[in-house]
Parts: C-alpha cells; sequence; structure tokens
C-alpha cells in the first residue's frame, strides 16, 4: 500500500484537535476508559511530523474493546485489530476526502507499551537536540521516499530504538530522583 509521506512543522492547533477528539474517544470507550494521551511527533513541540494525530488509549480490559468496537466506528475510526502489535488494538480515522487524520492505540492498564510510548513523548519534550535530530531524520526521509511509507518507517526505526532505549534509562533515572526527593522531604 502506497501512500504519500508528508513530514510538516509542528503547528500548536494540533494541541486542540487532541483535546477535542480525546472528549469523543472517551464517550466511544466508557467504563472500560483509564486515560487518554496524546503521543506521537505531533504531540512534542516544535517537531516536524505527519499530520496525523497519535492517541494512546488505556482501557481497564481489552477484550470489552473488541466487544465495543461500534462505540468507535459511530465517530469515524476503522477497527483495525491488533495490527502488528500482540495487545493493542489500532483504529484510524480519515476525514471527508480520504486523507489519514488519526490514529488510535489503545492497550489495556499496565501494558509495557503504554510505559515505552510515553517514555519516547517524554523523554523528547525533555531533549529538544534528540527532538530535532528526530526532525531533521523525519524531513530527509521524507524528502527521499515521498510516495513510499514503508521504506518512511524502515529508515526511522533506528533512531527510533536508539530513543527508546535513552528514554527507557531516562525514565528509569527520573524516578530514583523523584523517590530520593521524597524520602528526603520526610
Amino acid at each position: 500500500m502506497s501512500r504519500k509521506v508528508e513530514v510538516v512543522p509542528h503547528d500548536p492547533k494540533w494541541r486542540d484537535e487532541f483535546e477535542r477528539e480525546s472528549k469523543q474517544i472517551a464517550l466511544a470507550v466508557g467504563e472500560n476508559l483509564i486515560a487518554v494521551h496524546h503521543i506521537g511527533s505531533t504531540s512534542i513541540p516544535e517537531l516536524y511530523a505527519k499530520p496525523i494525530i497519535d492517541i494512546l488509549v488505556e482501557v481497564k480490559d481489552i477484550t470489552k474493546v473488541d466487544e465495543n468496537s461500534s462505540g468507535m466506528e459511530t465517530i469515524g475510526y476503522e477497527g483495525m485489530g491488533e495490527y502488528g502489535i500482540p495487545g493493542r488494538r489500532f483504529f484510524r480515522k480519515h476525514n471527508q476526502i480520504g486523507i489519514r487524520t488519526h490514529h488510535v492505540h489503545m492497550f489495556e492498564v499496565n501494558s509495557l507499551e503504554v510505559e515505552r510510548h510515553l517514555a519516547f513523548r517524554d523523554y523528547l519534550i525533555a531533549h529538544p537536540k534528540d527532538a530535532q535530530k528526530y526532525g531533521e531524520l523525519k524531513r530527509k526521509l521524507a524528502n527521499k521516499y515521498p510516495d513510499n511509507i514503508e521504506a518512511y518507517m524502515d529508515g526511522k526505526d533506528g533512531f527510533i530504538k536508539e530513543m527508546d532505549r535513552k528514554a527507557a534509562e531516562w525514565r528509569r533515572g527520573s524516578r530514583g530522583k523523584r523517590q530520593e526527593a521524597i524520602g528526603n522531604r520526610q
């Protein structure tokens, strides 16, 4: 499947779009909802990104997502099942002219994938130089592979794995410092 690869400067409106969409998703998911997070490149200030809002939804029970996918379909999403990541339920949404606008990644609460996605986002927000390198790589790959989303994704893979490693390390260090600070206050 060939899709146009478009990487654009960060748009502050992406945050508002996430807020609007997260309210609809919360209603669609209902009682099963734990939390809704803005993830991916559109959640990182100043980062070039494909203009697709990535949303991570934590749920109490992933099997209930399968039983009630009609809620997501009602608000315009197409369910794709796990779509390559065990334990995930992936949904995508297009606008009226067929352009992809949103991705929703649902995981059961306490999934390691939730932690990985949030650590990646938080690390790049806290480390703007790494975020800038990521943005430059994305722009270079989009120019090199404007009609090949698979080659674009493959080109980012090594960088993402390295950032995942750094983010996990950073997250562990941050937790240790927080625990130490709490201990010092007691």
